[in-house]
């Protein structure tokens, strides 16, 4: 039986390269990520996502005889280096990034696009809420936060494995689906209808905005429908997260 490789070491080649996985340029340059505690691994794995090692101490190794061929014994202080949590995880994970294309989600029916999210736990949160109301895919668009940000896969539960989340445009989603409804979700505009009011059972895209700016004009120009969620006066606006999961939720009844 081969031997278990044990690092010991902070210096460590393989954990330096694993610790600058926490930056956004390294994960883009490796098409890398780092997947951190017990359950996001094991949901990983049954997603097929292609993980390539798998760092513990030796308190929680038994827990990983489902992939135990990729794991790396490593000290508590070597754990630390590579992970990005207060709270120290069972193991770190490096995982291979999926790939998606256009042509792959080109039969969506219920899509969701988010432009400029800033937040990652509001995306992680989205991302969950998505796939809990069966949507088909996340389009990201403009500057979006990182999908594969540290806290963006923490908030979403293992979700992230369960649907396609792609980097696109509005316009290549325009061009993809010239037959689906584009629905805008806005604060104060004209010609806004109740969410419910929607007719949910044909094709659509349900746009959402930045935290701080909403959509903006090129997405609201290009909606066919414009839709708000009423809200009591003592309150100025739902959290980005919170309003996207209710349309969700509802979108999802019809």
């Amino acid at each position: 039986m081969t031997e278990r490789e044990v690092i010991t070491s902070t210096t460590n080649p393989k954990i330096k390269a694993a610790a600058k996985l926490q930056q956004k340029k390294y994960r883009t340059q490796t098409g890398l990520f780092l997947l951190e505690g017990y359950k996001p691994i094991e949901e990983a794995c049954t997603a097929d996502v292609d993980i390539q090692c798998v760092y513990t101490t030796e308190k929680y190794l038994q827990k990983f005889d489902f992939i135990k061929d990729k794991v790396i014994l490593v000290t508590q202080p070597v754990l630390e280096k590579i992970s990005t949590t207060e709270s120290m995880p069972e193991a770190v994970a490096v995982a291979k990034q999926k790939e998606y294309t256009l042509d792959s989600i080109k039969n969506a029916k219920k899509i969701a696009l988010i432009e400029n999210i800033k937040d990652a736990g509001n995306l992680g949160t989205l991302i969950r809420s998505a796939c809990a109301f069966s949507f088909d895919v996340i389009c990201l668009c403009a500057d979006s936060v990182d999908v594969y940000n540290p806290k963006v896969i923490r908030s979403t539960v293992g979700a992230l494995f369960k649907l396609p989340v792609i980097k696109t445009s509005l316009k290549e989603l325009k061009d993809l689906f010239p037959s689906h409804t584009f629905i805008a979700s806005v604060l104060n505009h004209k010609d806004i209808v109740t969410p419910e009011t929607i007719d949910y059972t044909q094709p659509f895209v349900l746009m959402l905005g930045s935290e701080a700016d909403g959509l903006t004009k090129d997405a609201i120009d290009a909606a066919d429908i414009k839709t708000t969620i009423p809200i009591s006066s003592k309150t100025e606006s739902l959290n980005l997260s919170t309003a996207g999961s209710i349309l969700f939720y509802i979108s999802s009844r019809k």
